[in-house]
């Protein structure tokens, strides 16, 4: 699979998702605790709008913190921008080669497709991310990825119920592959998603 295709194609496509939003919906929560969808979308160009020098100054001033940093300066972008250029921020870079510190393009896709399953699930639009972008995704799920990103799946057999993928041993949790996918990013998401005796550990307040 072209990853650097599927990362362009992933954002020109969230773009032109965001594009359609009615304003006001721009204001809507997200799965990401405490960011409405312009705060998401701001933080999703972060690393297209600011060279490493800025990036590096900033995350001093944040004490070295990046999750203190990234939340700054996503709430700082969403107020000084107005929603289509946040939109065309994506659009514009669908070509970067931005990638984050670890993980390299496997995990610069999953920054762009996760933060758009934040945006998508959390106001009900129902879009499918493209099989073959969730399954390089997906075969990068590990119990330490998972921790990471504040999952803990030990003891859990994560069983996609859209296609043919499985992970884990223990306490079957089934839903869909990239619902599942949010699960292993830490994410909670809304009742009736998931399915399994340990569903109410992954579902939103």
């Amino acid at each position: 699979m072209d990853i650097k295709a599927a990362i362009a194609a992933e954002r020109r496509e969230l773009a032109d998702l965001l594009d359609g939003l009615p304003e006001a919906r721009w204001d809507a929560p997200t799965l990401c605790a405490g960011w409405r969808v312009r705060e998401v979308a701001a933080h999703m160009s972060m690393g297209f709008r600011y060279p490493l020098p800025r990036v590096v100054a900033e995350l001093l001033k944040s004490g070295g913190n990046i999750n203190k940093m990234a939340d700054r300066l996503a709430r700082k972008d969403a107020a000084a921008a107005a929603p289509r250029q946040l939109a065309g921020f994506l659009r514009e870079h669908a070509h970067h080669p931005w990638t984050p510190p670890v993980g390299g393009l496997a995990s610069a896709l999953g920054h762009d497709v996760v933060h758009g399953l934040d945006i998508t699930v959390a106001l009900g639009i129902d879009r499918r991310v493209p099989e073959d972008r969730l399954r390089v995704l997906l075969d990068h799920v590990t119990l330490r990825s998972a921790k990471f990103f504040g999952a803990d799946l030990r003891g859990l057999a994560l069983h996609a119920d859209d296609l043919d993928w499985s992970f884990g041993t223990g306490t079957p949790l089934t839903g869909s592959a990239q619902d599942l996918l949010l699960v292993a990013f830490g994410r909670k998401l809304p009742a009736g998603r998931l399915h399994g005796a340990q569903q109410d550990r992954f579902l939103a307040a």
